[in-house]
């Protein structure tokens, strides 16, 4: 019932012509991902939760717009991130609230709630959960901003001046705090503990999975690495914990049972780890034959292949790899 309506938008829109149909995270070209978000925002109407967003940025944050030009000339990921609200070929940056929307519309309002509540929908969709998609857009945008703080130990004189490079680390973590503060205090104006709980856990899993993957250690990783079951539970509390409980939020705040809750979940979590999945494979199907590979070995195909051929068969390929090098 909750994944129907956007399955079928995803596929409708983008299916042409015996073409496979693309996933909803895909990188095909912008002007196909423009269809299926144009379709999208149709369907749960006029978004505010991004209008809101973009007021925000563009307002109380001009400021800091201002002083990201500065960092024009570096290497820090800062200015990226801020490139990509603007324009971001294929609009992956703003959809988690997109998303919610979508799910909230194709839910509909829950058979206890009283007719009431429900004369305060808008396209099918509650205040209430409008708010909440912008709100999982704030924290979302947070953590990215704060991704953003580079590791000076790192820094090459490549990279930029040295003293922008601290500046940008410090509009990292002022600007996305700021839009914590924002989201958090959106999240107390809903009124509901339970929703409450939801996001401030996600935010937590959001710090957890970040500390996951600093922590990692890269001769650790050739030699043992990460079994399919720890990938799984890293990219759920880095890049599934938010979205999955956003889901689930969005059902509660409509009074809907625990079993469409615990869907809508499901739904989010799997979403994103399919997401993910698709990012990681990206490295491997556009490398062209004899370019050399970029990767993690964290990714989710390195993960995959280690655990099919098992550690002993991984060790000879790893030595054999070793010495074609060498040679």
């Amino acid at each position: 019932m909750l994944p129907a309506t956007w399955s079928r938008l995803t596929c409708r829109a983008l299916s042409r012509q015996g073409q496979r149909a693309l996933s909803l995270f895909s990188s095909s070209g912008p002007s196909n991902w423009t269809k299926v978000v144009s379709d999208a925002e149709k369907i749960v109407g006029y978004p505010t939760s991004f209008m809101s967003l973009r007021c925000l940025l563009s307002d109380e944050l001009s400021n800091v717009a201002m002083h990201v030009r500065k960092l024009v000339g570096t290497q820090h990921p800062l200015l990226n991130t801020a490139r990509g609200f603007v324009y971001d070929s294929r609009n992956n940056l703003q959809m988690r609230g997109l998303i919610v929307l979508l799910l909230s519309k194709a839910a509909g309002p829950s058979h206890t709630a009283s007719d009431l509540l429900s004369q305060d929908m808008v396209s099918g969709i509650y205040p209430s959960q409008r708010n909440l998609a912008e709100i999982t857009e704030l924290i979302h945008t947070a953590f990215l901003v704060h991704r953003g703080v580079v590791n000076l130990k790192e820094w090459t004189v490549s990279d930029g001046p040295l003293k922008d490079m601290e500046f940008g680390n410090k509009m990292a973590v002022l600007s996305g705090d700021f839009l914590l503060a924002n989201a958090c205090t959106g999240l107390a104006e809903l009124n509901n503990t339970k929703v409450v709980e939801l996001i401030s856990s996600a935010i937590g899993d959001l710090v957890q999975g970040i500390y996951y993957e600093n922590s990692i250690n890269p001769e650790n990783s050739l030699n043992d690495g990460v079994d399919v079951a720890s990938w799984e539970e890293q990219t759920f509390l880095s890049n599934g914990a938010l979205l999955a409980k956003s889901c689930q939020a969005a059902m509660e705040l409509a009074q809907h049972d625990k079993e469409s809750q615990k869907l809508a979940y499901k739904y989010g979590k799997h979403l994103s780890l399919g997401h993910k999945l698709n990012s990681d494979l990206q490295p491997f199907v556009k490398s062209s034959v004899g370019e050399p590979l970029s990767f993690s070995l964290s990714a989710a195909p390195v993960v995959f292949h280690r655990q099919i051929v098992g550690q002993e068969r991984w060790h000879q390929q790893l030595q054999q790899s070793d010495t074609n090098m060498a040679n």
